[in-house]
């Protein structure tokens, strides 16, 4: 994209709220990455630590998570291998455009986070709804986390007790509320109350490992079966021609990286839109190879048997599928807190834009307000991933909002700064940018719409 002469929309500097205590909270800055201070001159000189090679590793740790263990589920919805492949190249193309836009506008503003990026060139009411929905979207990926320890735990306790009780009792200490309940609060508390978390970057590495163990297992188990894993059925298309939409929330869940790949971005050596361009570009077909084998191969093995989370579908005794469920646990544990600090960000941000007070002025009250958000942040994820053990319904939800990520926000970004431009004659390229920006717009703004429709659908005729 050609940058035009002209200034991005900073009209969000003259509203009634402080915009310096927003900029201040420095919100959403990915603890993998080490940025130099923002300025005007420091933008493009080299100034970032990171390499293209290291930041191909960075995007792809944040698209990569436990969000695949729902794609073997995501395939059966859409109706089948080629159904989900298909749906999934289709989507790549608007996902790595997504991602070269907000690198594109991150230049173009000089902003270094995402919200910053919406703020600076859509103006005061995006900005806010940008900053909404990544609180709604980091709270629901935490009930989704807590949820998928419950998960795994019922498999492990299960392989690990014998029950010689009568049918229907089980011990207390084995129920899934009080082991969901205890490892959160006596290992993801702690973790989440401290200010920074810089000390969690140490186990992103871990966490790939993890996923690509899980995916690594999904496809040996699929080569070579089990005698018990048979598959019901294998449906080769979808029941309608609506049911390939089901899937997209899981597909915009498992590749939303959107959010942090600002700083990402901004932290490179040489922070260009080209070489970006191929750094996501990579990192994206690497996360379609992981998504693709654990889809299509859980998909294969248990047909439209497989359930929400493909390694409840695998017996308890395995002893390498054990090992997974321990991965995805940990992967879990130490994603929580990371999720948990970007909400409570966003939430301070607004809380200081609102209220007119800079970061220095309120640094008596801010461990009481820190200590105050964190606790209930996690009471209430803790409570509803109590009484809500469907993953697929959470991810339902949540996949919408990641879908005005990856569409709505970069596409409205585009618009915004192509208008920005002042030119003489609009080029054809000029009209074919804006023409993108508002199908972007228009396709995220559907998955949403349908993808939330279908979820309050399909929780009313439960």
């Amino acid at each position: 994209m050609a940058q035009g002469t002209g200034s991005i929309n900073s009209d969000y500097k003259d509203w009634e709220w402080s915009a310096d205590a927003g900029e201040r909270a420095r919100l959403l800055q990915s603890p993998s990455v080490e940025t130099a201070p923002k300025s005007g001159e420091s933008q493009g000189n080299g100034l970032g630590a990171t390499s293209a090679l290291g930041a191909i590793f960075i995007v792809v740790n944040a698209a990569l998570g436990a969000g695949l263990l729902n794609f073997p589920a995501a395939f059966n919805m859409a109706g089948g291998v080629a159904a989900g492949i298909a749906l999934q190249m289709c989507m790549l193309i608007f996902i790595i455009g997504g991602l070269v836009i907000l690198a594109y506008c991150s230049q173009a503003s000089n902003e270094r986070t995402y919200q910053e990026v919406v703020w600076a060139v859509c103006g005061k009411v995006p900005g806010v709804l940008c900053e909404v929905a990544i609180a709604v979207y980091t709270f629901g990926t935490c009930i989704a986390f807590l949820i998928i320890i419950g998960d795994q735990e019922d498999k492990i306790i299960a392989a690990l007790v014998t029950e010689p009780e009568e049918a229907g009792s089980s011990r207390w200490y084995t129920d899934r509320k009080f082991t969901i309940s205890i490892t959160a609060s006596l290992l993801i508390l702690p973790l989440s109350i401290p200010k920074e978390i810089g000390f969690q970057k140490y186990a992103s590495s871990l966490s790939v490992i993890g996923t690509w163990y899980v995916t690594a297992v999904i496809i040996i188990k699929y080569i070579w079966p089990d005698q018990e894993l048979v598959p019901v059925e294998i449906p080769t298309s979808p029941s309608t021609w609506t049911a390939i939409f089901n899937a997209m929330p899981t597909i915009c869940f498992g590749f939303q990286c959107h959010v942090s790949s600002v700083p990402v971005f901004n932290s490179m050596k040489q922070p260009e839109v080209k070489t970006w361009g191929a750094v996501v570009t990579a990192a994206m077909v690497i996360a379609l190879f992981v998504y693709t084998g654990t889809g299509v191969c859980g998909f294969l093995t248990f047909g439209a048997s497989v359930e929400q989370d493909v390694l409840l579908s695998y017996p308890s005794n395995d002893i390498p599928v054990a090992l997974a469920r321990a991965f995805i646990i940990l992967c879990v544990l130490t994603s929580y807190p990371i999720l948990h600090f970007c909400g409570r960000a966003v939430l301070e941000g607004l809380w200081l834009r609102y209220t007119g007070v800079t970061v220095e002025e309120d640094v008596v009250r801010e461990r009481r307000r820190r200590l105050l958000q964190t606790i209930s942040w996690f009471l209430l994820t803790l409570l509803l991933a109590l009484f809500i053990p469907d993953i697929g319904k959470v991810i339902s939800v949540i996949g919408g909002l990641a879908a005005c990520f990856i569409f709505v926000f970069p596409g409205l970004c585009l618009i915004q700064a192509k208008l920005s431009e002042i030119q003489e004659t609009r080029a054809i390229s000029w009209w074919a940018q804006v023409s993108y920006g508002v199908f972007m717009v228009t396709l995220g703004a559907f998955i949403f719409g349908q993808t939330t429709a279908n979820a309050i659908f399909v929780d009313l005729t439960a």
